[in-house]
């Protein structure tokens, strides 16, 4: 009876002070500024600032997620094995490579002078991978949202938060180089430099601040098992496969964002200007995930997953056609019209931003019944060995469809003579094809295996029961 007494308060207790939540998620916000920073303008000063060719830049991405893929895999070993320590079990990691991040961020758009070819390539890619590591270990920044509370519905509720936090916090990089853009207009490395300081130097403190603030709640087993066990049941679990099929097609997509930085060049004149594409995008994305927290109070996070996906399909078809109309007719309306499908975008990320942390979080519940272990690093990992091969397929192809002899679009590469090259009509259309369509595609396929899934509804509910019963014996 005490047992059962003390469940149900775990369930509906509230936890986490408003102050905590507060500081967690401006924490969130600033990580993700960092991370943010290296994923929409990194590509971009390869190419157009240090003008590597087509080659090198998949030579560049190949290494660095082939070398990543293999160091992470003992780096969550390492963060499933770790003992819950005074300060718990995740937010000490996070706290403890802020600093370097900060660091890593600025070298990644700092190269030293009179370096080319092969020592050009070694240090770039040693840069990246350090980065890599760091936000190996900044991701448990994250990973903090699972165990900040014992009830599933404020859990859920951060989850959600955090993942609006993130959205917003990745795109806030475009406007900190749109600003510092209208500032030196002329020099594109310099822009990035600077903004990566920026996001660097408040996102150390930040983060530093939010993950000092925040508390552990859900206890973890002392007991030690073979981590490759942990792999293992995540390769049994019917659940996580459903996942793993998702992220895998849904991480083909990065050959459609790579072309975002490269469009905004072509079409504004500077990729500072990236910002006119992403904010409205972004605006949506912010939106489409209150519409989703509103939603699931009425559908299931299977279904919305799956609507998301075909939603998807049509709306970046419809931005691609009200695109190449502008293109062949320029005019304000067809402009404006274009921004608004930017935004109608927008609101899919909102699903496929907040729904995949969900399902990770339900499935680790489920595998925590079946094994006794929480594996809130090796899920992740098993997932990134299929967004690794997608991912990295996708960013090996990029490079080579954008530009030089042979491409599919045919963007033309800066140079000192020329360093806004005017693109042709085909071009444009053609980066907006892949940054549409090829888009509305892998999100619409990453929906499909959630036909799948079952652990939603009162399956969810009876797992996360079971999980409160085990907790209750191991704290005693």
């Amino acid at each position: 009876m005490q047992a059962a007494q003390s469940k149900l308060g775990a369930e509906n207790q509230k936890h986490v002070k408003t102050s905590e939540f507060i500081l967690y998620l401006i924490g969130v916000f600033f990580y993700t500024n960092m991370t943010g920073m290296v994923g929409s303008y990194r590509n971009a000063y390869l190419v157009n600032v240090l003008r590597l060719s087509e080659d090198q830049a998949t030579t560049f991405n190949t290494l660095v997620s082939v070398i990543g893929f293999i160091l992470n895999f003992f780096i969550v070993m390492y963060i499933d094995g770790r003992k819950m320590g005074k300060g718990g079990k995740f937010k000490p990691l996070a706290m403890l490579v802020a600093v370097p991040m900060g660091a890593l961020l600025m070298l990644s758009f700092w190269t030293p002078s009179g370096l080319a070819g092969t020592a050009l390539m070694i240090y770039i890619v040693t840069v990246a991978v350090l980065w890599g590591i760091m936000c190996n270990f900044g991701g448990s920044v994250n990973m903090v949202a699972n165990v900040m509370t014992p009830n599933m519905k404020e859990r859920d509720n951060i989850l959600s938060f955090r993942s609006i936090s993130s959205a917003v916090g990745n795109s806030a990089p475009l406007v900190i180089v749109l600003v510092i853009g209208l500032i030196w207009k002329d020099n594109e490395g310099l822009q990035y430099i600077i903004g990566a300081g920026l996001c660097g130097a408040v996102g150390i403190i930040t983060v530093l601040l939010g993950m000092n603030t925040v508390k552990e709640r859900v206890p973890y087993t002392a007991e030690k098992k073979n981590p490759l066990e942990g792999f293992g049941s995540i390769l049994k679990n019917k659940y996580a496969w459903v996942i793993i099929i998702s992220e895998f097609l849904k991480s083909f997509r990065g050959l459609a964002t790579y072309m975002g930085p490269f469009l905004a060049a072509a079409l504004l004149g500077s990729t500072s200007k990236f910002l006119l594409f992403g904010l409205p995008t972004g605006i949506g994305t912010a939106v489409g995930m209150l519409v989703i927290n509103f939603l699931l109070k009425k559908f299931n996070s299977k279904v919305l997953y799956i609507a998301s996906g075909i939603y998807s399909i049509i709306a970046n078809t419809a931005a691609f056609i009200i695109g190449y109309i502008y293109f062949n007719n320029p005019n304000s309306v067809l402009q404006i019209v274009f921004i608004v499908f930017l935004f109608l975008i927008g609101l899919q990320f909102g699903a496929s931003n907040l729904l995949p942390s969900m399902f990770q979080a339900d499935v680790l519940e489920d595998m925590e019944v079946k094994t006794g272990k929480r594996l809130d690093a090796s899920l992740p990992f098993v997932i990134s060995i299929g967004t690794l091969i997608s991912g990295t397929i996708a960013s090996g192809l990029a490079p080579q469809v954008l530009y030089g002899d042979g491409s599919i679009i045919q963007y033309i590469q800066p140079s000192e003579l020329d360093p806004n090259p005017v693109q042709s009509l085909k071009t444009k259309i053609l980066m907006l094809f892949f940054y549409t369509i090829v888009h509305g595609i892998m999100m619409f396929l990453a929906g499909v295996p959630f036909f799948f899934y079952k652990l939603t509804g009162k399956t969810k509910e009876e797992v996360h029961q079971k999980v409160l019963e085990m907790r209750e014996k191991t704290t005693k």
